[in-house]
């Protein structure tokens, strides 16, 4: 009879890894605020905050795509060797 195998589960994610994402990120942020305030001297200052928000909320999605599969990528089953 075989016995069942036991894996370890390590994840090797550093802050290097994700740290295009997070300067991407910010970069939207940055971008999508600036755009609201070169609206908010428009007449119709409601479309400066509906562009923000639209932005953020478009933008959210992909981004968190982007940190599930980085993630994803860098755990690793490792045969336990105690057994």
């Amino acid at each position: 009879m075989t016995s069942l195998t036991r894996y370890n589960i390590r994840c090797n994610l550093k802050f290097g890894d994700i740290y295009a994402q997070v300067l991407a990120w910010m970069a939207v942020i940055f971008v999508s605020l600036a755009a609201g305030l070169g609206l908010m001297g428009s007449s119709r200052p409601l479309f400066a905050l509906v562009g923000v928000g639209l932005i953020l909320v478009l933008s959210l999605p992909f981004l968190l795509f982007a940190f599930v599969t980085t993630l994803l990528n860098h755990i690793q089953l490792e045969p336990n060797q105690g057994d």
